[in-house]
């Protein structure tokens, strides 16, 4: 069902994808600011870092307004960017770390960790200054009872292709510039360390190769000695060899009570309790529904806990289940479980403050926000009051109301009999204009990247760009994508380029055959690990007439030798064996794609190197099909500045439009110049 607007008969009638719409590329770049990280500092207010692209993508450390729907104001003063590269991805709250009115965060430029009371705008540094930003850290928690900051250290002083992964401890009291203790070390990779109120003993998870966080992984605790080193170690989860199961976010009640999350019964990720006397854990509440989400960036928040004391502890949780995001109340005690009435239909992280807890989610027609609720407890039950948003990614959405496509959730069959995979459609609308009733729209398919990701059915500008000009689009969550279990999540192993790049044509084509779209009229797009899926339908398949890879994947072999520590065996993982290397790469059989493609691609991708589109641009060159390139210098792994968002948009749209769509774009837009077209 689509927002009221008017009626049929006084909409204009214009071919689909032609329509003029007031939601620009402009538009869309001006609403891009995002939330990396949530935390609440000691006089109770949030503070999170806000990704600005109009700002050439700077990622900036704000506070809460101290009265209501007051303006949040900067904490990180100019110069400074919350940022951290650890694992390449870094990002989440793993940036930065507060506790009362003082925040260590790592900087981008230098990757050293600095100390800045909040207020003050001269931060000091807490780590050496190394060449080349070679040592990195992330995903920190102060530990005061030693004087210390414990965080995720990544060295890659000796070996920039193999860093050196620790959890190690830096001093915060002295004014000297110390170099970091190591804590904890042996093996690839440490998340989540995290010290208990009583100061005695920390949690933390790890996992190695050929392992990512999500297959399997361990959740360890360890006690500190008189001197601060870790000791006794125990494994918690993840340790039986029988039991796979990927354990994450571990957190300490406020009486040293462990809780963290696993997915070792069901294949779901649940809530669970360590009983320390007896060494064993306990499921606090079964659900097939998902408690947490892959671990790419670090400080991922899926739960906190609210009440007075610890009597009345309760755990405010957020899950997917059947394609939304739910907000829970989990009593530890009782294990009873209520859920709470919310305007998000997707939630990313919860925190608590002081009788209260914030919300990062979104909605059909909510954009990123974070919203603070008033929370009273009983012992019956919990009452949520003043729910109120505090900060939006877009403030002035509400103006393009009455050109909004809202999502609908929906289920298609997989070329595998019996099975089904999801996805978001939506269709054309706009406020003014209608199709001609003998004609159905284009279809745009997105391919999230990951591949673990999950698309989320949000109110998302990017989307409404194209709906409200009269395409129709759909957001595929293909075989492999996070928020359905651990079985869904797996069916992509092994069969990368295969499961991914069916399911999208599947989806496609129960579009066609339900009469949604024209099916002369197909195109597909993605980023990343979705651009791959992107170039590997149009090698492998004839489903679609054009399609545009942003900074994806064409030489998986290549992808393989060039992969950063943390993929490094991903990829095997995905492909699965040697053959297939050959088999699935894009690059390889240019002899087969079919129709025009638009690439784009930044200069500083360390993820994806740019060479592999230009591989991939100059063989369809060579070939004589329609082929566009464009490269931004300054752009690393996904494009941070707004002029550059704007620009790959709103050439992506004419792209299409010149070579499939038939059709002129509404607004002033110059297409660049088409190799093998123009």
């Amino acid at each position: 069902m689509q927002p009221e607007a008017l009626g049929a008969a006084e909409k204009a009638t214009a071919p689909y994808g032609s329509w003029e719409s007031p939601i620009t590329a402009a538009a869309v770049s001006a609403a891009g600011r995002t939330v990396e990280g949530l935390a609440v500092a000691g006089d109770g207010r949030l503070v999170w870092v806000e990704k600005r692209p109009e700002e050439g993508g700077a990622s900036v450390l704000v506070r809460e307004a101290a009265e209501p729907r007051g303006k949040a104001l900067d904490v990180s003063p100019q110069g400074f960017a919350v940022r951290t590269l650890a694992q390449e991805y870094g990002g989440g709250s793993g940036a930065f770390a507060v506790q009362g009115d003082t925040v260590v965060f790592s900087n981008y430029s230098d990757q050293r960790l600095y100390m800045q009371t909040i207020g003050d705008s001269s931060p000091r540094p807490l780590t050496p200054d190394y060449a080349a930003s070679e040592v990195r850290y992330a995903d920190g928690v102060f530990d005061p009872h030693f004087h210390r900051y414990v965080t995720i250290m990544e060295d890659h002083r000796n070996n920039s292709s193999d860093p050196v992964t620790t959890i190690a401890a830096v001093k915060t009291s002295d004014r000297d510039v110390n170099e970091p203790t190591i804590l904890v070390s042996g093996n690839d990779f440490y998340a989540f360390p995290r010290v208990d109120p009583s100061e005695k003993r920390m949690a933390w998870i790890e996992w190695s190769n050929p392992n990512m966080s999500w297959d399997k992984s361990q959740l360890w605790v360890g006690y500190f000695s008189e001197k601060g080193e870790v000791q006794n170690r125990i494994c918690i989860a993840g340790g039986d060899p029988t039991l796979v199961e990927s354990p994450t976010e571990p957190k300490w009640s406020s009486k040293g009570e462990l809780f963290f999350i696993t997915d070792r019964q069901s294949g779901f990720w649940n809530i669970y309790k360590w009983d320390e006397q007896s060494n064993v854990v306990i499921q606090l509440y079964a659900l097939d529904a998902e408690f947490s989400k892959p671990m790419w960036v670090f400080g991922a928040s899926s739960y906190a806990f609210v009440g007075k004391n610890d009597s009345s502890l309760k755990i405010i949780c957020c899950y997917r289940q059947n394609g939304r995001s739910y907000v829970g109340v989990l009593d530890p005690g009782s294990g009873s479980f209520s859920t709470l009435v919310i305007p998000f239909s997707s939630v990313t992280n919860i925190v608590s403050g002081d009788e209260c807890f914030y919300i990062e989610g979104a909605s059909a027609n909510l954009p990123v926000s974070i919203a603070k609720c008033q929370v009273t407890l009983d012992e019956k039950r919990t009452v949520t009051t003043d729910f109120s948003l505090i900060w939006s990614s877009s403030e002035d959405v509400t103006e393009y109301k009455s050109y909004f496509s809202l999502p609908e959730f929906i289920e298609f069959p997989t070329v595998i009999p019996g099975q089904h995979a999801y996805a978001y459609f939506y269709a054309p609308y706009s406020h003014s204009f209608q199709g001609p009733s003998d004609e159905k729209p284009p279809l745009l398919v997105r391919t999230h990247g990951g591949p673990t990701e999950e698309a989320r059915g949000i109110l998302d500008l990017n989307v409404q760009y194209w709906t409200s000009r009269g395409w129709a689009l759909v957001d595929v969550n293909y075989g492999g994508s996070s928020g359905y279990g651990r079985e869904y999540r797996e069916r992509i192993l092994g069969q990368w380029g295969a499961v991914d790049v069916n399911d999208c044509c599947s989806c496609a084509t129960f579009l066609v055959e339900t009469g949604r779209v024209d099916g002369q009229r197909l195109c597909i797009t993605g980023e990343s690990a979705g651009g791959f899926t992107t170039l590997a339908c149009l090698a492998f398949r004839q489903t679609f007439k054009a399609g545009c890879s942003l900074y994806g994947i064409a030489d998986l072999t290549s992808l393989r030798a060039g992969s950063h520590k943390f993929e490094a065996c991903y990829t095997d993982n995905l492909v699965g064996n040697k053959q297939a290397y050959d088999e699935r790469a894009p690059i390889n059989f240019v002899d087969k794609f079919t129709c025009p493609l638009i690439l784009f691609h930044g200069l500083e991708d360390t993820v994806v190197p740019p060479d592999q589109t230009a591989k991939i641009y100059k063989a369809i060159k060579d070939k004589g099909l329609p082929v566009a390139l464009v490269e931004y210098e300054g752009e690393p792994h996904g494009f941070r500045k707004a002029e550059n968002i704007k620009f790959t948009l709103e050439q992506e749209m004419v792209f299409f439009a010149r070579l499939v769509g038939k059709f002129k774009v509404a607004g002033d837009i110059t297409p660049i110049n088409i190799q093998n077209f123009d």
